[in-house]
């Protein structure tokens, strides 16, 4: 399958051009944006509001739209191809808290808009796609549960039974993102609704409003000591009723629905862990020419220059092997693609971890404080070894397709 067509990973000219304004973007207007938002959340940190919304991210926004930076993740709104999203999405990455979500491709509210573009109603577009499309509200992706192994999610516990017109959901979910922000309108909560059909056919996934009546936000758990603005929290859902109508899809096809959601939304994180870790080796750069050890910089001395070097060829590896991936989605779709899919998930958070590490390294003590992105780098490259599945999934994964061949 890989062999049967020319492979060109040079970028066409829609994508070079959007790329070049999406640097540019960043240069000009995101990075300088980033200690206006750190100012803005650390007054509000302890508080009722560390939540809110920093203004300065809809002033980006706008800049954005402007730019017209705007659902470039989506090919059927953008026009580009998986491929040619992918060095944008790397840019982006650059800056991971605020630029995707300053050019509306940020998670879940990407993975979720995939997901009710491929299989929403009219209905359930016009009310929830239209407005996450527009950047009015954000959203939430349901599944992981605290007391069952959520890496297979055919162990999910969560109750959506039929009653009349409606669907009645009961269940604890923990780890959803975006709910602490209040801009998030909607959760898509995946449970079973048959819990004596075939083992993937057990789940679906439905439409919860957050002010759905027996729905509790239980609190926001932190990531390595972080409180992200959008959170990261544990839902409980009491006897919460909602109409039939907000089913996705059919009945008992909530998995397919998942693994449908998750190929394209992988190349997204793993081209943006690249951008943190060209940031990283930058960083790396820059701290080496400036600083002097044992008599000469640190650019000359030789463990710091191995260090770089090896950077770059990890980097390097990790973009190929997800433009690879990219370019097998867009040409056989993401189960053409599921080894080089599980295997970028494995790869790519790990060489940033890597990467990332060495810079902090580098940095000595500055590395781990709040005077550079490089601690809050590694805590989300490390988060994205469990996020979308653990690497141990993934690696089993692709132990199996190798013995089938």
């Amino acid at each position: 399958m890989w062999s049967d067509r020319a492979v060109d990973f040079a970028p066409s000219a829609a994508a070079a051009d959007y790329t070049d304004r999406m640097r540019t973007f960043l240069d000009e207007k995101i990075l300088p944006a980033e200690a206006v938002y750190d100012a803005w959340r650390a007054e509000r940190r302890g508080t009722p509001a560390e939540w809110d919304h920093p203004p300065v991210v809809e002033e980006l926004k706008a800049q954005a739209r402007d730019r017209k930076l705007w659902n470039l993740f989506l090919p059927d709104v953008s026009g580009l191809s998986n491929l040619e999203y992918a060095p944008i999405a790397e840019v982006s990455g650059w800056s991971p808290v605020i630029a995707p979500e300053a050019i509306n491709c940020q998670a879940p509210d990407t993975g979720n808009m995939e997901t009710l573009h491929l299989f929403g109603s009219p209905e359930q577009k016009e009310q929830w796609l239209e407005p996450l499309l527009s950047g009015e509200i954000r959203s939430g992706f349901a599944m992981t549960e605290p007391e069952v192994a959520s890496s297979d999610a055919t162990n999910i516990q969560t109750r959506i039974v039929r009653d009349g017109d409606d669907y009645v959901v009961n269940g604890r979910k923990w780890w959803i993102s975006g709910a602490a922000d209040p801009r998030c309108a909607v959760f898509i909560v995946m449970g079973k609704t048959g819990p004596e059909a075939a083992t993937h056919r057990q789940q679906s996934m439905i439409l919860v409003p957050r002010d759905t009546p027996g729905l509790e936000i239980v609190r926001h758990l932190p990531t390595f000591g972080y409180q992200d603005q959008h959170g990261h929290s544990e839902l409980q859902f009491t006897d919460v009723r909602v109409p039939a109508t907000n089913l996705l899809g059919e009945e008992g096809g909530g998995f397919a629905i998942a693994q449908a959601r998750l190929g394209p939304g992988r190349i997204h994180h793993c081209m943006r862990a690249i951008g943190m870790a060209e940031r990283a080796i930058a960083a790396m750069v820059k701290r080496a020419n400036e600083r002097v050890a044992f008599g000469k910089p640190l650019a000359e001395q030789g463990v710091i220059r191995e260090h770089i070097a090896m950077s770059r060829i990890e980097v390097e590896q990790a973009r190929l092997l997800t433009l690879k991936t990219a370019w097998l989605i867009d040409n056989h779709g993401a189960k053409g693609a599921a080894t080089e899919i599980a295997a970028i998930k494995v790869a790519v958070p790990r060489m940033a971890c890597t990467v990332i590490d060495r810079a902090i390294q580098l940095h000595g003590g500055a590395g781990v404080s709040d005077d550079f992105p490089l601690a809050y780098f590694y805590a989300w490259a490390r988060i994205l070894r469990i996020v979308d599945g653990p690497d141990d999934v993934h690696i089993r994964s692709i132990a199996r397709q190798e013995f089938k061949r």
